[in-house]
């Protein structure tokens, strides 16, 4: 496990999980989010995400949390594993709510200096809230379908939050001291 995909909907504990993932194995994490939007909420052009995970795909040893499908191909090309977090809906949605709330009243930054706001959470037409409820049954269907290819990497299913500490608590500890 050397090149490892974190996959899952918004509030599902991807970038979490994928840092302690790179932290406890010692291989670099990185931030999908990002890569994928430039200050003020600019989203990256599709080609120009695509030249930027590929080169960062071409490096040995990474972790990686994702849950965009627009380049998920070259992350599947190079994954040794891909670790689903295939949680209940209303897990996932009430920890992105919880999340968004606090990031919102702290003005805590993420993604290159953007913040989430009332607006962009709640009201907007891709409110985050609503594309989590959007997209649910859609990556949950990926995420399967992926487990029961053999032709694509290995894919672990997690289904609750005590499966994603077993599998966590399981691996080695390689990672830096």
């Amino acid at each position: 496990m050397r090149r490892i995909l974190i996959y899952g909907v918004a509030g599902s504990g991807k970038s979490t999980l994928a840092a302690r993932v790179g932290e406890r194995l010692g291989l670099p994490y990185h931030s999908i989010d990002d890569l994928t939007w430039k200050p003020g909420w600019v989203a990256r052009s599709e080609p120009e995400q695509r030249d930027l995970v590929r080169d960062l795909l071409a490096g040995d040893t990474w972790v990686i949390d994702n849950g965009y499908a627009m380049w998920v191909d070259l992350v599947l090309e190079r994954a040794d594993l891909v670790v689903g977090l295939d949680l209940p809906r209303r897990v996932s949605w009430l920890r992105l709510l919880r999340r968004s709330l606090s990031r919102i009243v702290h003005r805590t930054p993420i993604c290159n200096g953007n913040y989430e706001t009332w607006r962009n959470t709640f009201f907007a037409r891709d409110a985050l809230l609503y594309l989590h409820v959007k997209s649910f049954s859609r990556k949950r269907a990926r995420l399967r379908r992926w487990h029961a290819d053999p032709a694509l990497p290995e894919t672990v299913l997690l289904r609750s939050p005590a499966e994603v500490e077993r599998w966590f608590a399981a691996l080695p500890e390689t990672g830096r001291s």
